[in-house]
């Protein structure tokens, strides 16, 4: 399936002040940048994916830069818009890396790059695998370090198994305000933190179905105990080895379908409190996840193509 999305000139995308939405994106400016359009047009070629319903545009940078870096963060608050863009929890680029197999870079819609997205990498992982830029088993470059990913294809479904960042519970690593290890009552809640990759708070629930998370994760993702934020994950213990989560992601501000290091904290939190051993289920609103704890932390889930297009202009 190919889509061609909106018009889109290349000034609307360094951010002018006066810029809200791409309905305010208009073709004239291009000019300035040496393209005439009458001669020429130009496309940015993306892949849209998703890995249990957290879902991400893909540019590929492998070769060349196709967004110039002053551009980056706006492309992103455009084109993750679901209304008048192509509609994503977050923008992926690909390129090559000094240290890894691969580099992974995730731009938010609200233009911050998060240091690590498992579902992401599940993602990226299967981009660059159906490219044939890397094998079965490779790294990816993050900005939480270098993550080791193994891939498997079987009956025409991918799925990935990461190498997670070991979770930190110190409060400095997280980071949270004090020291030791972080558990506050927040708005009511009891609120466990970790980093997985990013910051995650942790709540613990009879039912996660009986949050109202719109209302209730805000005032915890923007906490002053938290100088960068976290994502806010509320836990519903389902089995002896079983969770279900819900997820309020930092960047994105609002619920996502799935996180992956927001599944890892989770679980890292209720491993820790002796409520589950090394082998957690955890299952998302939009699918199965499974995180293993063993030398290394690894998580194991799915990811999908969902189409291809093109961003002409």
């Amino acid at each position: 399936m190919t889509a061609t999305h909106l018009p889109v000139c290349a000034d609307a995308f360094i951010g002018e002040k006066n810029l809200t939405s791409i309905r305010d994106i208009t073709a004239p400016g291009l000019q300035r940048f040496g393209v005439s359009l009458r001669s020429k047009t130009m496309e940015i070629p993306f892949t849209k994916l998703q890995g249990n319903g957290n879902d991400f545009v893909l540019i590929d940078e492998y070769e060349k830069t196709i967004i110039p870096e002053e551009m980056k963060t706006r492309f992103a608050s455009l084109y993750c818009d679901r209304r008048f863009g192509i509609g994503a929890d977050g923008i992926l680029y690909l390129t090559k890396s000094p240290t890894g197999d691969v580099r992974m870079r995730i731009i938010q819609p609200d233009e911050s790059e998060a240091e690590m997205c498992g579902n992401g990498v599940r993602c990226l992982a299967k981009y660059a695998f159906d490219a044939g830029y890397v094998k079965e088993i490779f790294t990816v470059e993050t900005m939480a370090g270098i993550v080791g990913v193994k891939v498997k294809v079987a009956e025409e479904e991918f799925t990935a198994t990461i190498t997670m960042p070991q979770p930190r519970f110190e409060r400095k690593e997280i980071p949270a305000a004090g020291t030791g290890e972080f558990q506050e009552t927040i708005g009511g809640f009891q609120v466990y933190a970790v980093n997985t990759g990013v910051p995650h708070a942790v709540i613990l629930v009879d039912s996660v179905d009986s949050v109202d998370i719109e209302t209730s994760a805000p005032p915890i993702r923007h906490h002053a105990s938290f100088p960068e934020g976290a994502n806010v994950n509320f836990v519903e213990k389902t089995g002896e080895d079983s969770l279900r989560i819900r997820t309020f992601e930092r960047g994105v501000e609002e619920e996502t379908l799935s996180c992956g290091t927001g599944a890892t904290a989770s679980a890292a939190v209720v491993r820790k409190l002796g409520y589950m051993g090394d082998t957690i289920h955890v299952e998302t609103k939009g699918g199965p996840l499974t995180i293993y704890f063993a030398e290394n932390v690894k998580m194991e889930g799915p990811a999908e193509t969902v189409f291809i297009g093109t961003i002409s202009f």
